[in-house]
């Protein structure tokens, strides 16, 4: 059989972002499930008082505990995220201000470090020290 025009029903395209760190993935669900189960009990006592249910002041007291947990449920994500980062770095880009000042940074060490390596003046080097081959120390 010939193919038909048929289109595939699911098509794999690469993922626009990064993956996020399985840590903070997990304080974002975190976090998700708790903003979502404080906002339904947000909603339960509105409803409540306006029904006059006797349940309306502790659904309200309850509510207003669940917003604090959430905040912290939100910050949580955002402090794991940082640690995270600080602890395994960020990717970095070739092309980053960063890198490039580390590169100027250790090129300055590097051009010190030769000049004060550099024979003197009297055409000998350290003292008591011979060089060998490929730059090797040798013994006297």
């Amino acid at each position: 059989m010939g193919t038909t025009g048929r289109r595939e029903l699911w098509v794999e395209e690469p993922a626009a972002r990064r993956r996020m760190p399985d840590p903070v993935r997990t304080a974002a669900v975190r976090a998700v499930l708790i903003v979502a189960f404080t906002l339904i009990q947000a909603v339960v006592a509105v409803l409540c008082t306006l029904a006059d249910s006797w349940l309306a002041f502790p659904m309200v007291l309850t509510s207003v505990g669940s917003t604090v947990v959430a905040t912290w449920g939100v910050l949580d994500v955002w402090v794991t995220r940082q640690v995270w980062n600080q602890r395994n770095g960020v990717v970095s880009v070739p092309a980053s201000t960063a890198r490039r000042l580390r590169r100027e940074r250790r090129a300055a060490r590097r051009a010190a470090r030769n000049t004060r390596r550099a024979p003197r003046a009297g055409g000998h080097t350290w003292p008591g020290r011979r060089r060998g081959r490929a730059g090797q120390l040798t013994h006297p």
